[in-house]
């Protein structure tokens, strides 16, 4: 084995526990932030595991106890934007590859939560068949914070969440706790953090009903869904402005949250809050695959606007918190800034069906849960 398939080998490990496979995300001081080469990794050992008859269930986890992956590497991205190149879009191929793998996984496959999931960190867990989240997990897609949208199938995600909950979610960049994520629909299971080793040890011999079953609790209350009726009626125009008017206009319970969310859609890129709003209202009813060509599409064109490199500028490179828009305001993206992100790719579109799984093993679509 070359050095360096060693060490793509060594940040993702791969293991089997009876009848369990296990891949451990094994960058723990980036909290198991994604590489080109992980998922590379995690494609190739997903497709074997597949067609191996040893193996009935796949588990994936993070180590380091943080939590299970804190996305993709931007700092990867940022320095493939700046010098000109191409990888990011080659790491776009794969990662969407694999996300569309995992939704039509012939066999139960259990993410577990645990401590912070974020944006490319959902894609590989809440596709999954059995989502497991606990008292520390913290998720989200903060795309709109880094002059990005939410990709990944995450837009497909948000999109189908309860009323406008997951517009809340994308546009504000909220980070969730576990009610919220099984209540958006991200996430199946509670399970306490100190019950998760006994989890796995039950995954080796048993079904993931059974193992599930033995140590997941009621979740508590989800504060979204407490939060519904404004954000229902706030988040449900189909323009930003007015989403932000309506947010500081609303007087009923919940108001001073209603005007912290104003804010907050305020200080993001606001072009990225107009295409991801874009990007919720388009995906609706389409496929996941199809929602990943989207993404893709949309993907591409923000690698060649300032507010993405912008973005990760401010908040990972010189971590001065204060990026520079452009343009500054709401009012000054205009709609054919906003379409042109959707426009056709020709035959550069991307098509991720042909993900490694024969037809007739996969799983149905997301929405079928084991």
């Amino acid at each position: 084995m070359t050095d360096t398939r060693a060490a793509t080998e060594a940040e993702v490990l791969f293991t089997r526990r009876g009848r369990l496979g296990v891949a451990t995300l094994n960058r723990p001081k980036s909290v198991n932030a994604l590489t080109a080469g992980m998922v590379e990794a995690l494609l190739r050992h997903l497709t074997e595991w597949a067609g191996d008859d040893r193996i009935k269930t796949v588990l994936v986890q993070g180590a380091g106890g943080r939590g299970l992956c804190a996305g993709g590497d931007i700092v990867a991205i940022y320095r493939d934007m700046m010098e000109g190149g191409n990888a990011t879009a080659a790491f776009w191929q794969a990662e969407y590859r694999l996300n569309y793998l995992i939704s039509r996984y012939p066999k139960p496959y259990v993410a577990l939560m645990d401590g912070l999931v974020l944006g490319g960190g959902v894609g590989i867990s809440a596709h999954g068949s059995v989502r497991v989240v606990t008292e520390r997990t913290r998720t989200g897609m903060p795309e709109t914070t880094i002059g990005f949208a939410p990709d990944v199938g995450g837009t497909l995600l948000l999109a189908g969440a309860p009323g406008e909950s997951g517009t809340h979610a994308a546009l504000t960049g909220a980070h969730l706790d576990g009610a919220d994520a099984i209540h958006l629909g991200l996430a199946d299971h509670y399970v306490p953090s100190g019950r998760l080793d006994g989890l796995v040890a039950a995954l080796g011999d048993g079904t993931p009903d059974d193992a599930v079953g033995r140590v997941a609790v009621v979740p508590p209350p989800s504060s979204v869904a407490a939060q519904r009726p404004w954000i229902d009626s706030c988040y449900s125009p189909a323009e930003a402005e007015e989403i932000v008017s309506r947010l500081r206009a609303w007087k009923g319970p919940g108001s001073a949250d209603a005007a912290q969310a104003a804010d907050t859609i305020e200080a993001k890129s606001p072009t990225s809050v107009k295409v991801t709003l874009a990007s919720l209202r388009r995906v609706r009813g389409l496929r996941l695959d199809q929602a990943l060509a989207q993404e893709y599409r949309v993907g591409l064109r923000f690698l060649a606007s300032p507010d993405f490199r912008e973005g990760i500028r401010a908040q990972v490179i010189d971590k001065d918190r204060s990026p520079r828009w452009q343009p500054p305001t709401l009012p000054a993206v205009f709609p054919g800034q906003v379409e042109a992100f959707f426009a056709s790719l020709g035959s550069a579109e991307l098509d991720v069906t042909g993900s490694g799984v024969p037809p007739e093993a996969r799983q149905k679509e997301v929405g079928d849960r084991v």
